[in-house]
């Protein structure tokens, strides 16, 4: 998988054409190598995720410059690449705009997520694309906070709101308790500094990631399950915020969450 991941990586250079299926390769090569380093102990699973991170990066600075708007510059897999503009615009999506913030925290990367923060929300939304509205008000709250901006409280009380099941009608029901929520009660119980909740909270969303990824045999072989991403992410914060969390799971690597690998090379 890396192989054709790097040929791609390189091929950014002659088009962008592909670069929102460049990023999805990176993150299933993360999660490819999370299977087989559950720890993250090895230094390739560090450059995986720093790949993603970059990789999302790019995504996201392609978009914003807009159709035939010469090029961007990118560090991806340890070259600063120049990456050109699409022919039409493009439309990154808020879900690879999560991921992407999931992959800055836990690479604890503060300029890429500043970029991802002063995205406008509209250049999020696909006009094809369905969503549940929960989506749109936790971008604005994950913006919000990490740029210090007002009304961070009555937006995250929307995005509660929004998804509960009986208000959120696109994602399916199992999806929305064990895989998309999870991280929004990890936030609120994170920004309210709440030390006793948090540690529970972290465990249950582990239990309901694996209660989802092993239901059946179809979704026990499939790759999106390896780590929980997004209670990963929100659990960075709570550690380097010194947290107790004497958790220890494989959907949560060790050493991605307690920052080992942070300044091994330049991301």
């Amino acid at each position: 998988m890396e192989e054709y991941l790097f040929e791609d990586i390189n091929e950014l250079a002659r088009s962008s054409k592909l670069i929102d299926a460049t990023f999805n390769t990176s993150v299933m090569g993360l999660r490819a190598r999370c299977l087989i380093d559950p720890e993250a102990a090895a230094i390739e699973t560090w450059e995986s995720a720093v790949n993603a991170l970059q990789m999302g990066s790019a995504l996201f600075a392609v978009a914003v410059a807009g159709a035939g708007e010469g090029t961007v510059e990118c560090r991806i897999n340890h070259k600063l690449r120049t990456i050109p503009a699409p022919g039409c615009r493009l439309v990154a999506g808020e879900g690879a705009w999560l991921t992407s913030f999931w992959l800055a925290l836990i690479c604890r990367d503060q300029p890429r997520l500043t970029q991802l923060s002063q995205i406008p929300l509209e250049q999020l939304r696909s006009p094809q694309a369905l969503a549940d509205e929960y989506l749109h008000h936790w971008i604005d709250t994950l913006q919000t906070w990490w740029l210090r901006g007002p009304g961070l409280a009555d937006k995250l009380i929307a995005t509660i709101e929004t998804s509960d099941p009986s208000v959120a009608r696109v994602a399916p029901l199992d999806m929305l308790q064990g895989v998309l929520y999870p991280p929004i009660n990890l936030f609120y119980h994170y920004v309210r500094q709440d030390q006793d909740g948090f540690a529970p909270a972290l465990a249950e969303a582990l239990q309901l990631h694996k209660a989802y990824w092993t239901l059946n045999e179809e979704r026990a072989t499939d790759i999106d399950g390896s780590i929980a991403l997004g209670p990963l992410a929100i659990a960075c914060l709570a550690h380097d915020a010194d947290f107790p969390l004497d958790i220890e799971s494989d959907y949560l690597p060790k050493h991605l969450l307690q920052r080992t690998w942070i300044g091994e090379f330049p991301t």
